[in-house]
């Protein structure tokens, strides 16, 4: 059994690969001065970035955990993600209302997906 992680510090992996399964840590935008839309936007950026990064892709996403730290912000957020994911290949998802590590931070997103 073999387990591959990347981008690996004392406290986490950014990427974990086991079974044929990639884990990504989770995932916020690359500039967190911007609004939940322009959030979103980056974040799924980096997604598909990373699972670039070890062969994998949207459409092989299986499962995604999504954190808004406000549910009003729930349907623009939802707005960016449709546009996102490809007809026929949305994955099993869950969004919660969360506190975030940062104030700034309006979205956070963990994605499990075949590699």
């Amino acid at each position: 059994m073999e387990i591959k992680r990347y981008e690996t510090n004392k406290r986490t992996s950014k990427v974990v690969i086991h079974n044929n399964t990639v884990y990504l840590c989770g995932q916020v935008a690359k500039d967190a001065t911007k609004g939940i839309k322009d959030q979103t936007v980056t974040t799924l950026e980096k997604i598909d970035e990373l699972l670039a990064s070890v062969g994998s892709n949207k459409d092989k996403v299986l499962s995604a955990t999504i954190y808004v730290k406000d549910m009003s912000l729930f349907q623009d957020m939802n707005e960016i993600w449709d546009s996102w994911t490809n007809e026929g290949f949305a994955p099993a998802r869950a969004c919660v209302e969360a506190k975030m590590a940062r104030e700034e931070l309006l979205v956070e997103i963990s994605i499990v997906a075949a590699v």
